[in-house]
């Protein structure tokens, strides 16, 4: 678990370095991402009892995972290095104590604590994780999936407009989710062998 969690926060810092060489000191505001995913996510469940809704139950494993995103970022401080906060996540991990509690009330204690802390919870990301019927494994797969499909994009002309989001009449993601499933998520290697596998079935698509 401590090899997965190191690779996520890695892949994280990447990420963010995007957006700004040195981003950990720009302070940005992550707690603000994390409630305002947590809203997005409320919608895809369904709050609105004066009219007729039905959980989309993947739609908001998706906004779990773009928590993710945010709260692992939320994470990181000049004092801290990679194996520090892999440490301290891992520990709450692993003493974490469910709360059974359904999504709605998980999701709201999460926003809840982010808006009252300025920071993020991974225990209480832990009950919400558990609520929307994900595993560590499955956090793990879908996290590093995103994020590589992020930079692939980013490689292939996402923002200059020339990136194929369509490829053999399947969105990209449709192709992640197989190509995930087809790799070995154990491997230290997995997010660059992802990679490669979208390269290369891109190319083969483009012919």
């Amino acid at each position: 678990m401590t090899t997965a969690i190191l690779t996520m926060l890695h892949l994280q810092d990447k990420m963010n370095c995007k957006v700004h060489p040195n981003w950990v000191e720009q302070n940005y505001e992550w707690y603000r991402a994390i409630w305002v995913e947590c809203a997005e996510l409320m919608d895809h469940v369904g709050y609105k009892w004066w009219k007729h809704q039905e959980t989309d139950i993947e739609q908001v494993r998706l906004e779990v995972i773009d928590i993710w995103h945010f709260g692992l970022s939320a994470m990181f401080d000049s004092t801290k290095d990679f194996e520090m906060m892999a440490s301290l996540i891992n520990e709450a991990i692993g003493t974490h104590v469910p709360m059974d509690l359904d999504i709605r009330r998980a999701t709201e204690a999460l926003a809840q604590h982010s808006l009252e802390t300025g920071g993020f919870s991974v225990t209480l990301f832990w009950n919400l994780l558990s609520a929307v019927g994900l595993d560590f494994d499955q956090l793990y797969r879908s996290y590093v999936g995103k994020n590589v499909l992020n930079f692939f994009r980013q490689d292939h002309g996402y923002k200059d407009g020339s990136y194929r989001k369509q490829w053999a009449g399947r969105e990209d993601n449709e192709h992640l989710v197989e190509l995930v499933a087809s790799l070995d998520a154990g491997s230290e290697q997995f997010a660059d062998d992802l990679y490669r596998a979208l390269a290369d079935r891109y190319a083969e698509t483009a012919n």
